[in-house]
């Protein structure tokens, strides 16, 4: 076990549970965040937390790398529309299938994507348009089966690299978009995207508390 050097979840939870305690910001509207990838900036409005995205590190990955990553996946290289393997603390390699409804019916060898060997990487994020932009802008799913998890419901980080790459490439022509990820887990999550003027990359959305405690010492 080992301390993720970002996620978003614990991030935006966390400060949930901070302002939920009654906590007041210093600066009305904004948070800061340290983690091992460094400080992070939220932004509070009403209900809902949005987060800075760490700036991201692109890597362009070989031919053989996406051949391997798309047979893992089950599908032909010549599905892949692009791909980059991007570093926002986890590392995410980062693909494009045709649209939404390919990323829905991907059924990936997790046994094959477990010995995936490109070095460093955390896990496989694919994401497809949907081109009526229903139900959201585009499907988003991350696996990461060498670190224990097949499957990630709604990955804030995998959401992150997505956003990046369609940042960088000029996948959509917008200020904002509307992520969907987690229906192939009967979860059905929405991670809501802002590019920044400023070249900031902003997600997040409505934070809930599921569970409450008490910690006592003995």
């Amino acid at each position: 076990m080992s301390e993720l050097p970002f996620a978003g979840h614990p991030t935006i939870g966390s400060a949930h549970a901070v302002l939920r305690q009654g906590r007041a910001p210093r600066t009305p509207g904004h948070l800061v965040q340290q983690c091992g990838k460094g400080l992070v900036t939220l932004r509070i409005e009403g209900d809902r937390i949005f987060l800075a995205l760490p700036a991201p590190e692109f890597r362009e990955p070989s031919a053989s790398e996406v051949a391997r990553a798309a047979d893992a996946l089950g599908i032909a290289a010549s599905d892949v529309r692009r791909a980059a393997i991007i570093d926002v603390g986890p590392v995410w390699f980062t693909l494009q299938l045709p649209d939404g409804k390919a990323v829905v019916a991907l059924s990936p060898d997790m046994g094959k994507l477990s010995a995936l060997q490109v070095a460093g990487v955390t896990g496989v994020t694919v994401f497809g348009l949907y081109p009526d932009a229903r139900p959201a802008d585009l499907e988003v799913r991350s696996f990461a089966p060498a670190d224990g998890v097949p499957e990630d419901p709604v990955c804030g980080s995998g959401n992150g690299c997505v956003a990046a790459l369609i940042r960088r490439d000029k996948v959509l022509p917008v200020s904002s978009y509307l992520s969907n990820q987690g229906r192939c887990m009967g979860r059905d999550g929405r991670v809501e995207v802002e590019f920044g003027e400023d070249g900031v990359i902003w997600l997040g959305g409505h934070a809930v508390t599921c569970v409450e405690g008490t910690l006592r010492t003995a």
